[in-house]
């Protein structure tokens, strides 16, 4: 273990940079650091984001309501570099006060609606066109309480295990320990519920599988943190059979590519305004 000797000050302040890949961009009070108008383009539906997996879960949702027919679910996705600290923008903290992609502004309604928050945007989407949430009480509940249980779970698997894991500027035994222990438990929640339902809200796709999948989906695949063998995913035989499912959906496949900024250069579509820019 490191930091054994170290004592937390009366008072914290932020005195120098914590280091780390994101150090440059962590500060301890919100609001913008610059003006700058976002760009609007043709479509109602404006997005601004990355894809991270928080990102690719509103474009997957996207394409997905595109493959049904929806045609009114086209949209403009533009790039946010949060490496670049893009999310504090004058522009972007008026549609996300919280400056954390995605956000997502509807112009298809007087005076245009903001929605922030992943999960949140799920809900707004499938509501809007009536898709992808089940109509049934007992459905739709269910759907809910593991898209609930996803925007829950995953600070702990991102900045819990994923930070210490890979981003943090030193290894931290005790740090690396308690949250693989925790992810693991995550995993184990959902092999244990995907051993007795295809999908985590039932018999039917949802907004929760998307939700859930773009974490831990793309974890046990390998894509997020390069952890599988670390985590022995392969034991997780439920969760695998419904992340092959879902990673195998053309839209999945499509939504993956945008805003997408590293890779194959042939998997990545930075800016999204028309179906042809992912062909």
């Amino acid at each position: 273990m490191s930091n054994a000797a170290y004592v937390p000050p009366k008072v914290w302040k932020n005195d120098a940079e914590s280091g780390g890949q994101f150090s440059k961009i962590n500060r301890p009070v919100a609001g913008p650091t610059h003006e700058k108008v976002l760009p609007v383009g043709k479509h109602a539906l404006q997005l601004y984001s990355l894809a991270t997996p928080n990102g690719v879960k509103v474009t997957i949702m996207l394409e997905e309501l595109l493959a049904l027919g929806k045609t009114d679910a086209e949209y403009d996705a533009w790039l946010i570099r949060i490496g670049e600290g893009d999310q504090f923008s004058s522009g972007f903290v008026d549609i996300n006060p919280n400056s954390k992609i995605p956000a997502l502004l509807d112009r298809s309604v007087e005076p245009p609606v903001r929605v922030f928050e992943s999960g949140s945007i799920l809900l707004y989407l499938a509501e809007k066109f009536g898709a992808l949430l089940p109509t049934d009480a007992a459905g739709r509940t269910e759907t809910l309480n593991w898209l609930f249980w996803q925007m829950g779970a995953a600070p702990y698997l991102g900045g819990g295990f994923g930070h210490f894991y890979v981003y943090a500027p030193e290894k931290i035994e005790y740090a690396i320990n308690r949250f693989t222990m925790e992810a693991k438990r995550q995993l184990d929640v959902l092999d244990r519920r995907l051993a007795e339902s295809p999908y985590l809200g039932g018999k039917d796709y949802s907004i929760a599988d998307i939700a859930v999948w773009s974490w831990y989906g793309q974890l046990v695949r390998g894509t997020v943190y390069n952890s599988a063998e670390f985590l022995d995913a392969e034991s997780y035989t439920h969760i695998q059979r419904w992340a092959e499912t879902i990673a195998n959906r053309p839209a999945v496949v499509r939504g993956l590519r945008v805003n997408r900024t590293w890779g194959d250069e042939d998997k990545q579509v930075p800016e999204r305004h028309s179906a042809a820019d992912i062909r």
